[in-house]
């Protein structure tokens, strides 16, 4: 069973920094893309960053680069979101996703968590 938990959320003020971390198990974590995605409220969901396996390249939505920095420990089926400068319109309810493929999705991951929420503060 494809287990994904998420951690490291929380109440920031604007230009602040945030690091999550996701636990993952029951797969292969190194064979799969692997990534963040965002929910807000009235807002269309979005992958924010993504690890693909077929070149090891990480992948960023344009709302986030130069900001957000994602990373693995394959040893410890884990990956991280750096997220730095934030602003309030970061604030959602961040989830851990993994894809069946060693590509990142253009739209949705497979599998996802339960999400963390993150809130930026003005």
């Amino acid at each position: 069973e494809v287990q994904l938990v998420e951690s490291g959320g929380g109440l920031v003020q604007a230009g602040g920094s945030l690091r999550l971390s996701c636990v993952a198990s029951g797969f292969i974590f190194s064979r799969y893309a692997i990534g963040w995605f965002r929910q807000a409220p009235g807002k269309v969901r979005e992958i924010v960053a993504c690890i693909s396996r077929s070149d090891g390249r990480q992948h960023y939505a344009d709302s986030v680069k130069g900001r957000f920095t994602i990373s693995s420990d394959d040893v410890k089926s884990t990956v991280y979101l750096q997220m730095n400068a934030l602003a309030p319109e970061d604030t959602a309810v961040y989830y851990c996703g993994m894809d069946e493929t060693i590509h990142c999705p253009s739209y949705e991951f497979v599998y996802w968590g339960q999400g963390t929420q993150v809130t930026v503060s003005s």
